[in-house]
Parts: C-alpha cells; sequence; structure tokens
C-alpha cells in the first residue's frame, strides 16, 4: 500500500469514529478543506461512494460501514503498538486531553495542577469541563472524570474519590417560612432547586433511601439550572430546598451555618468520582503520569 492511499484511509477512519469533518481534521492536524479533498481522492479512486454528507452530520454508507469495520481495528492495533514502543522508553510528553465535571475539577485537578505542571513540564493538560455525559473515546478525549463507577463498553475505571453523600439542604431563612420536612413527601409543599443534566437536558430527580424504603421525588419551584453557580447562590437566598453531592460549597456553607441539612435519614451514600480511559488505548506516559499526581501517588 502507498504512502498516500494510507492516509486516505486513515483519513477515512478518523472520520467515522468521530463522526465529525471537524473533529477528524483537528485530531489529524489538517485543514476541513484538506481533509474533505483527501476523502474525494479515496473515494474517486475505490469508485464507491463511503460517507453520507449533509451540513450538520456526516455518516458512512452501507459500504463505507463496511469498510470501516475490516480496517479500523487494523489502524488501531498499529496505533498501540506504535504507543508502547514509544512508551516503553518515553518520557510524559504531548497533550493531554481531560474531559471532567466540574465537581472533578474542582476536587482532584486543580488543586494539583501546580505540582503536576512542576513535575511535568512537556505535558500539555487541555481540560474541558462537561456536566454532560460525553462519549470520551468519540470526541478525542484520553480520560474522562465522572460520578461512579458504571463503565461504557471497553474502559477502564480508576476511583480517585471515596463515596459521596447526597445532602438535602435548605438556608434556616426558608425554613423559617416554610418549615422543616420530615420526610420526601413533605417536600410536595416545598419550593424545589432543580439541576437539569447539561447532555440530555433533563431534570434531575432526588433519589431518597430509608433502610429498605426507596423514593424518587420529581419536585418544582423557582429555579432550574445545569451549574453549581446558580443553584447553590439559590439555596443560600432561601428560595427552597436543593439536592446536592457533598461538595466545597455546601460543606463551607452547612459549617458556617447559611445552609441546614434537613431529611438526612433519607439522603444515601452514592459513588464518589472515577477516572476512566478506553481499555483498547494503550495508557500513555502523560496519562499514567497524571492518574499518579490525582492520587498522590507522586509524592
Amino acid at each position: 500500500m502507498r504512502g498516500a492511499e494510507f492516509a486516505e484511509l486513515k483519513a477515512f477512519v478518523a472520520i467515522v469514529d468521530r463522526g465529525s469533518f471537524a473533529r477528524a481534521a483537528d485530531h489529524l492536524g489538517l485543514s476541513r478543506s484538506a481533509l474533505s479533498q483527501i476523502i474525494r481522492q479515496l473515494e474517486s479512486r475505490l469508485g464507491v461512494r463511503l460517507l453520507n454528507r449533509t451540513t450538520r452530520s456526516v455518516s458512512p454508507t452501507e459500504t463505507g460501514r463496511s469498510l470501516h469495520e475490516r480496517i479500523a481495528p487494523m489502524f488501531r492495533d498499529m496505533d498501540e503498538a506504535v504507543a508502547q514502543a514509544v512508551a516503553a522508553h518515553a518520557r510524559p510528553a504531548g497533550t493531554l486531553r481531560i474531559n471532567t465535571l466540574s465537581m472533578g475539577a474542582r476536587k482532584v485537578i486543580a488543586p494539583r495542577l501546580g505540582r503536576f505542571a512542576a513535575a511535568h513540564p512537556d505535558v500539555v493538560l487541555d481540560i474541558v469541563i462537561d456536566d454532560g455525559l460525553t462519549d470520551i473515546a468519540g470526541e478525542g478525549f484520553d480520560a474522562g472524570i465522572r460520578v461512579g463507577g458504571r463503565l461504557q463498553k471497553d474502559m477502564v475505571a480508576v476511583r480517585l474519590t471515596p463515596d459521596v453523600q447526597l445532602l438535602a439542604v435548605a438556608s434556616p431563612d426558608y425554613l423559617a417560612r416554610h418549615g422543616e420536612p420530615r420526610s420526601p413527601a413533605d417536600l410536595d409543599r416545598h419550593a424545589c432547586i432543580n439541576w437539569r443534566f447539561p447532555g440530555s437536558g433533563k431534570v434531575a430527580g432526588w433519589d431518597f433511601r430509608n433502610g429498605t424504603q426507596a423514593v424518587e421525588f420529581f419536585g418544582e419551584g423557582a429555579v432550574i439550572a445545569n451549574h453549581q453557580d446558580i443553584v447553590v447562590p439559590a439555596a443560600l437566598q432561601g428560595l427552597g430546598v436543593f439536592y446536592a453531592y457533598d461538595d466545597e460549597g455546601i460543606a463551607e456553607a452547612l459549617a458556617d451555618g447559611r445552609l441546614k441539612r434537613i431529611l438526612a435519614e433519607w439522603s444515601p451514600t452514592v459513588p464518589g468520582l472515577y477516572l476512566y480511559y478506553s481499555s483498547r488505548r494503550h495508557l500513555l506516559p502523560a496519562l499514567r503520569a497524571f492518574i499518579d499526581c490525582l492520587l498522590d501517588r507522586d509524592r
């Protein structure tokens, strides 16, 4: 196979893997116009159409899907072999792309940025804060940080923090005006500050457990948001009850009395933060060093 043919097929695999000319072009270090020209050359050489293109999306044709299924594993194996050869003697270097919840960014990444940069000056951390459910492999990320150990297929999880407790909280002023709920059923008479998942747009339900009793509650109130910078101030300003992970902003407000915890006996413990990455890819030296830093194994 000639070099040009190899490059054409690699470009085709990158587009199908990422479902986007733009993301594939970024991954390959090409302009979108250059990538489009490469695919036109490939389709012309093979005499078949491999991709369906619209202004909004790209997807393989039946022929393209069949070709991708055959050749994509070979390209992954080659990338893996090269990565292993390099990693055997390489120091951590290059760009490491991390997709993380805002809580993960605050809790585990931000406090260690300086230490990691000092120890690994040849690594660039490209950190995207994303409270949705991004497909890290499909979007070209090296790893993601999420709550819980539930894995997508072919993913490896590394626990970063202990389990965390869910907390129902409200301001003392709000509780003085509306009374304190004693069970989830009492929340029907209260304003609730709700969280909307950024990815799906759905409003999160509140899962309560007390022994063998389990209740999923959906409340209504004056505020729905998808970021801590809105929902926590809403609770502090007395706009209703908020149900959240035990995070720094909540813990500080509880400690100084600006918020009060309620329904403690109904609030369960849930899995903490995990870093996860594709098992199909060799663990890059930079990612291994990053994990060691997040777990404080580098001290």
